[in-house]
């Protein structure tokens, strides 16, 4: 398989790790659009929101709990954005599972239009 995020994840590629276990991996985006932009992924390779099952699921919970330890460790101490994308039309650039986690500053209060 030749995922980008897999590589990270299994440390072929380099990042700037802020948390790290054996479920996930979190890192700092290369291209920040808030001074905390941190992506947490899975190690284990799921594609998408859309791939997320029974079987699978926990490691997503497991992201949402420590979600807020990750925010504070990027820089995030007044609150903070978790946005994922899906698909083609939702402009997921790279195809495994990832959350964003945007925040250390006052941030706009509308995402769409």
């Amino acid at each position: 398989m030749d995922c980008l995020f897999c590589g990270i994840a299994a440390g072929d590629i380099p990042s700037t790790k802020v948390y790290e276990d054996e479920l996930i991996l979190a890192f700092r985006d290369i291209a920040p659009e808030a001074p905390c932009h941190v992506l947490v992924i899975p190690k284990a390779h799921i594609g998408s929101a859309d791939e997320i099952t029974p079987e699978n699921s926990a490691v997503v919970a497991h992201i949402f709990e420590l979600a807020p330890k990750i925010a504070r460790l990027g820089g995030a101490d007044n609150g903070y954005r978790i946005v994922t994308n899906c698909g083609e039309d939702g402009c997921q650039s790279v195809k495994h599972l990832h959350f964003h986690i945007l925040g250390g500053k006052k941030l706009p209060e509308h995402i769409v239009s």
